[in-house]
């Protein structure tokens, strides 16, 4: 792991790269069992992050707790202040209040637990809200932003790290990162950024993501960290962790649950054993290298306890790791270098290559122009060239209703082929995988006002190829 550029390394950033950091369990549950009263949620009930300003005594008492099992760092009380969260409370104006004081609160308590020789870091918690990018329930841009409003609030109440968790949506982690790095640049100190998905029983994300892809992407996007935590226990997380341990070029988090939740007595019952979950964390940090690691949901004091006392101050394994460049869609990752072919690009989709994607779409035929696209899967294609650039067109209308189709309608990778840089941010912001930019040229110089240099900042905020 660097450092941010120009900044000192963060003691946090020196210790990840050294050594195994352990965090927290649960917090939501925990604050539940001290049993908060209806007059503590000022009317928004189940908004466990309002909490945070009606009962910080709360909130403090169960990170003391994680510090006292001997943890290095807790996650703030603020997993759903973001966007949609808030915003079904008729809230959204407070989410930097509500991060803020979370941070405040958990920077108090690991500041009374630190030492010279044993800093306590806070993790600054980002969830992933409701709404889904990917499925048009809001945009990218006010997603990104709204992150960047809790990204500030968190920094500003003294997070060492920003912890962007439970991820189901790609191009939801997308908008997630790109906020919290709007404010880390703001900010004059390091911040660590880790990110974090959420693969189902099923062996995907929700939004049926494989974990090449998800990490084809956030490794892009620069974060220090990529890891999994929620839906399963260590048991269902194991070989998604050996893929990210064999092909990720930065660090490994892992914050499983206390094993796959049982119905019991009318709840959740989460079968896993403090020791059990001390051996599985300690085979992840001896087999696959996870450098940071701790507990979600169903996790207690007393599971961190067992964990400390069987990994505290263990050293990071070594990895030995195969860096594979590539693309990918929502779905999956597909690499450049072929092992018995050439990289196929279907160029069907382009409107100055095909006549049939040319007519359907100035019809506004938008399923035509998804069946030509499908036509070229089955015909092996590994990547397809998406170019609506045609005189007479709104390229950014054009651009915007196809990438938010072949999103979920296509399985490969896009090459987005245009010479307009507001063209190609339409496609970006829509697709979550890591596209590929095509026909970036210097026909017009390489000033600062040239089509190259507007280009730029677009494909690296969005980690394109």
């Amino acid at each position: 792991m660097s450092a941010l550029k120009n900044r000192t390394p963060s003691s946090l950033r020196t210790a990840l790269g050294n050594r195994v950091v352990i965090a927290d369990g649960a917090m939501g549950t925990m604050l539940q069992a001290a049993n908060p009263s209806l007059a503590d949620f000022q009317g928004f009930e189940g908004c466990n992050e309002i909490l945070n300003v009606t009962r910080p005594d709360l909130v403090s008492s169960v990170h003391r707790q994680y510090f006292e099992a001997g943890v290095d760092a807790v996650e703030t009380n603020t997993f759903g202040a973001n966007l949609a969260n808030l915003g079904e409370y008729g809230i959204p104006e407070r989410i930097y209040e509500l991060a803020e004081s979370g941070a405040r609160i958990a920077r108090t308590v690991a500041d009374s637990f630190s030492t010279p020789d044993a800093p306590r870091w806070v993790l600054g918690s980002l969830g992933p809200g409701t709404k889904l990018p990917t499925l048009g329930h809001v945009t990218y841009q006010e997603l990104r932003d709204a992150y960047a409003i809790a990204a500030r609030g968190l920094i500003d109440g003294g997070s060492d790290a920003l912890l962007i968790e439970t991820t189901q949506d790609l191009l939801q982690a997308k908008a997630a990162v790109n906020g919290a790095r709007i404010a880390i640049d703001e900010c004059d100190r390091d911040v660590v950024l880790i990110a974090q998905v959420t693969v189902e029983t099923t062996g995907t994300m929700l939004l049926g993501s494989e974990v090449g892809a998800a990490l084809t992407t956030l490794a892009a996007l620069g974060v220090d960290l990529v890891g999994m935590n929620c839906a399963t226990g260590p048991a269902e997380m194991s070989e998604h962790l050996r893929t990210l341990s064999k092909s990720a070029p930065i660090g490994i988090s892992v914050m499983p649950n206390a094993g796959l939740p049982i119905l019991k007595d009318g709840g959740a019952y989460y079968p896993l054993s403090p020791s059990e979950l001390a051996d599985a964390l300690s085979d992840f940090v001896d087999n696959y290298g996870v450098g940071l690691i701790g507990g979600c949901c169903g996790t207690t004091p007393e599971h961190l306890a067992a964990v400390v006392t069987r990994i505290k101050n263990r050293s990071l394994s070594t990895r030995t790791i195969t860096i594979e460049p590539g693309a990918s869609s929502l779905y999956q990752f597909v690499p450049f270098r072929q092992d018995r072919t050439y990289l196929a690009i279907g160029e069907r989709t382009n409107a100055n290559g095909s006549k049939a994607f040319r007519d359907a779409l100035n019809r506004d035929d938008w399923q035509a122009c998804v069946d030509i696209a499908k036509d070229q899967i089955r015909e092996g294609a590994h990547m397809l060239d998406l170019s609506v650039d045609y005189v007479g067109r709104d390229g950014v209308r054009d651009m915007t209703e196809l990438a938010q189709r072949f999103a979920t309608a296509t399985t490969l990778p896009i090459v987005l082929d245009s010479t307009e840089p507001e063209v190609i941010r339409a496609g970006l912001e829509h697709l979550g995988g890591r596209c590929v930019i095509n026909s970036v040229n210097y026909e017009d110089g390489a000033g600062p006002n040239s089509r190259f240099a507007r280009i730029m900042p677009i494909a690296k905020e969005h980690g394109a190829a």
